[in-house]
C-alpha cells in the first residue's frame, strides 16, 4: 500500500471554510482504480494556524500515479487555486510506502 498525504495550515478563523471547501467538493476517488480510502484530519492548534492533513490510501504507489495524471485528478482539483487564501504557503505532500499494518484483517 502507498500513503500520500498533504498539510495545510490552515489560518485562524479559516477553518470552518476550509472544511466546507474539502466536504462539500467531489473528490471523484470513486471512479480511481487502486484507490482505498480517504481521510480529512484536523490537527493541534497553533498561534497563527491549525493544522489539516489530507490522507489517502492506495493500493500501490503505482495507482496514486496514475490518480495523478488523470482526468478524475484534474477534475478534483481545478479550483485548488480559489483555496490559498485559507492556508499559510503551500500545501507539503508527503508519500509513504505501507511497510506494516496492525489491525482486524491486516496483512
Amino acid at each position: 500500500m502507498y500513503i500520500a498525504m498533504n498539510r495545510f495550515r490552515v489560518t485562524k478563523g479559516s477553518e470552518a471554510a476550509f472544511e466546507q471547501v474539502w466536504l462539500s467538493r467531489d473528490t471523484h476517488l470513486d471512479k480511481v482504480p487502486g484507490f482505498v480510502e480517504f481521510h480529512l484530519l484536523k490537527g493541534p492548534e497553533l498561534e497563527d494556524h491549525t493544522l489539516y492533513a489530507s490522507h489517502t490510501v492506495w493500493a500501490n504507489h503505482t495507482a496514486f500515479e496514475a490518480w495523478t495524471k488523470s482526468e478524475a485528478f484534474r477534475a478534483a482539483h481545478q479550483r485548488a487555486g480559489d483555496n490559498k487564501p485559507l492556508y499559510l504557503g503551500h500545501p507539503q505532500f508527503e508519500g509513504f510506502e505501507v511497510m506494516q499494518t496492525v489491525g482486524h484483517g491486516a496483512k
